[in-house]
């Protein structure tokens, strides 16, 4: 069954979803038909795009369709079940108008039950901290494409101190040009290489 839904979900085909999600309604759990099935699905198309086996279009079907299958669930879900994974701002940083790789970031992690603002690209550092502040988020997520913006991710780290919040706000890096090292070197919690690798690093910190 969680196969027949994750295959489903990775068809790209909405009306697939959805006929997997009636089937799984009378022997799963709403949680695990999400978790184990939509979930797995969507993670298992995230891999699959950075194999180059799928397209941007596939992935924005397979995340709209899989949308879907939630929204069919949510009568299912008893009162309060739905907490959050965590509350993430994710955007590419200023002077950066790359917007494709953090958007598949964004939705993976929602698909992944996390609440995600994607506050889009070249956005100054100050919209990053009163984003944060608005939503009460757990952890901010910069994308940074070119070697010459990668500076931006250290000031939004810079100014979450400035502020007092560096403590309470996580912050994960990505994009090309990222590594691991110039994580550590700005004081960031982690460091993601792919959309997959962002999923299981947020849910590692924010567990």
């Amino acid at each position: 069954m969680f196969q027949e839904l994750a295959g489903a979900v990775v068809s790209c085909k909405k009306d697939a979803v959805l006929a997997a999600v009636e089937k799984a309604k009378g022997e799963l759990e709403p949680s695990e038909i999400i978790e184990k099935g939509l979930a797995a699905g969507m993670n298992e198309v995230g891999v699959l795009f950075e194999r180059g086996k799928l397209f941007l279009p596939h992935v924005m079907m397979a995340a709209d369709a899989m949308t879907a299958g939630v929204t069919a669930l949510k009568d299912l879900m008893p009162e309060g079940s739905s907490s959050k994974a965590g509350v993430i701002v994710n955007g590419t940083v200023e002077g950066d108008v790359h917007d494709i790789g953090k958007s598949i970031v964004s939705t993976m992690l929602q698909s992944a039950g996390f609440e995600v603002y994607d506050i889009g690209r070249d956005v100054p550092v100050r919209n990053f901290i009163e984003k944060a502040k608005e939503v009460n988020a757990d952890m901010i997520g910069l994308s940074a494409l070119m070697t010459t913006t990668l500076q931006g991710q250290r000031d939004v780290i810079e100014l979450l101190k400035e502020e007092g919040l560096r403590d309470r706000v996580k912050v994960m890096v990505g994009g090309a040009p990222a590594t691991q090292a110039w994580a550590e070197k700005i004081g960031a919690d982690c460091y993601a290489e792919n959309a997959s690798e962002a999923v299981a690093k947020a849910k590692e910190l924010l567990a």
